[in-house]
């Protein structure tokens, strides 16, 4: 972390602004050879920025200086708010890495923050995920994180295994004497609860995880019954090619939308069937793929014929699944009785629809977000959404539920030591004190650049 890095902090096009951010040691020289010197930290000042050693003009700018370690990395930091044009941006990019700074790899600048104790670990993964949030209760959440809000309910916590471990390891000090059983009764009591609190923490994941990544829905069906039709009236665009030809679809289609703050990834499938057609038979496959790791399955029926074989077949195959049976085409005479279509748990929940005009469609949005609207009822409290955290905080409840087991058994100090070292460990994964160099170029590696 030695060398001076830049890079284009906000998207890459045309926009009104375009800011480059260069952080490190040589910095303000860097900044200062394509403008005037002397820049003040933290004061915005407009400057023309030149090519170096030269009177060419690239550009004008707001030209903001952050003194270490007073800065977002803790190194000294300047921002050059540009004109948003990409040839404008890209001019002073490359003339930045002519003066020897270096193209800044995905959430290095978060990584130095982290390296120079300007936020922990889980802070700044807060970044990460309130840039990439795509609902309100996303970025509430991210910014509760963001905030430290999330560090400072662990924090207690390994202070108290802290002074448990203290305790223990001072009694092997004195192996011949036993802890009096008033202290070990209280030290029990203080272990159980810092196990549950952490297991508490873990059970908030699931709403997490919902408001975080939301869910993945793929419509499946046999081919023509109006998946694409439905895919398209659900987004609310025509983003789906219709025809009335067989096997249109050849490939799945991902699309995002949001449904009372709950972000879907709404996946269209290839028709299901038997097929000798290579490319459509690739399609099929991966259309089962898809309605595996699917969290919800919409199964398309067209209502106004009658039941096929292949939609049986199709019903049969998502039985164990999370699944909703859709009534297509409801415009049209009905030819299917409900009740004869499956099992009794998929009749309650068939819904009819007409996809080309767009009846039923709103009740259709609000069936699928119903099995899971029960677990982001309330998300006024801290939750925790990142899967990584999810398994630490569990893995740390499970050791120190072990080391509980131990010491009521009668088991010496040093074997109970061990589980709570290891959740000490775990809890210092979530916030980066005990993270190793390879954990933290994989959590950094999906930030964007400019980060």
């Amino acid at each position: 972390m030695q060398d001076t890095i830049v890079a284009l902090a906000t998207p890459t096009g045309r926009s009104g602004i375009g800011v480059i951010r260069l952080s490190g040691s040589d910095a303000v020289n860097i900044a200062e050879s394509m403008t005037e010197p002397l820049l003040r930290p933290r004061v915005a000042t407009l400057r023309q920025l030149v090519v170096p050693g030269t009177v060419e003009v690239i550009d004008e700018a707001v030209v903001t200086y952050f003194k270490a370690p007073r800065s977002y990395t803790g190194e000294d930091v300047v921002e050059l708010a540009c004109h948003g044009s990409p040839v404008v941006l890209r001019r002073v990019l490359d003339e930045c890495l002519k003066l020897n700074a270096r193209l800044a790899e995905p959430g290095e600048f978060s990584l130095r923050a982290l390296a120079n104790g300007r936020m922990d670990l889980a802070e700044a993964e807060a970044v990460r995920d309130l840039i990439d949030a795509r609902t309100s209760a996303a970025a509430r959440q991210a910014i509760r994180q963001l905030r430290g809000e999330f560090s400072s309910q662990l924090r207690p916590l390994k202070d108290e295994l802290l002074d448990i471990i203290v305790v223990l390891e001072s009694a092997l000090e004195f192996v011949e004497d036993d802890l009096p059983s008033v202290q070990r009764e209280s030290m029990l009591r203080r272990m159980s609860d810092a196990a549950g609190r952490l297991e508490g923490f873990a059970a908030t994941y699931q709403a997490g995880h919902l408001i975080r990544d939301g869910l993945r829905v793929a419509i499946v069906g046999r081919p023509n019954v109006g998946k694409s039709s439905l895919f398209n009236a659900l987004l609310g665009s025509d983003r789906a090619i219709v025809t009335d030809i067989p096997g249109t679809t050849r490939d799945h289609l991902h699309e995002r939308l949001v449904i009372n703050d709950i972000p879907v990834s709404l996946i269209d499938t290839a028709g299901l069937r038997e097929t000798t057609d290579v490319v459509e038979s690739m399609g099929v496959e991966r259309a089962r793929s898809v309605m595996a790791d699917a969290d919800l399955v919409l199964v398309l029926i067209d209502a106004s014929e009658e039941l096929k074989d292949e939609d049986l077949n199709i019903l049969a195959e998502t039985a164990e699944f999370t699944r909703l049976v859709v009534l297509n085409k409801s415009d049209k005479p009905a030819r299917i009785d409900p009740d004869v279509i499956g099992d009794r748990s998929v009749s309650d929940a068939a819904i009819s629809i007409s996809a080309k005009f767009g009846d039923g469609i709103d009740e259709l949005r609000s069936a699928i977000i119903s099995p899971f609207s029960a677990a982001v009822s309330d998300t006024s409290g801290f939750l925790v959404t990142d899967a990584r955290h999810f398994d630490l905080l569990s893995r740390a409840a499970t050791e120190i539920r072990s080391s509980i087991e131990q010491a009521a058994a009668g088991m010496s100090e040093e074997i109970i030591l061990i589980g709570l070292h290891n959740a000490l460990r775990y809890m210092g994964q979530i916030t980066g004190e005990t993270t190793t160099e390879d954990m933290l170029s994989r959590i950094f590696s999906t930030f964007c650049i400019g980060k």
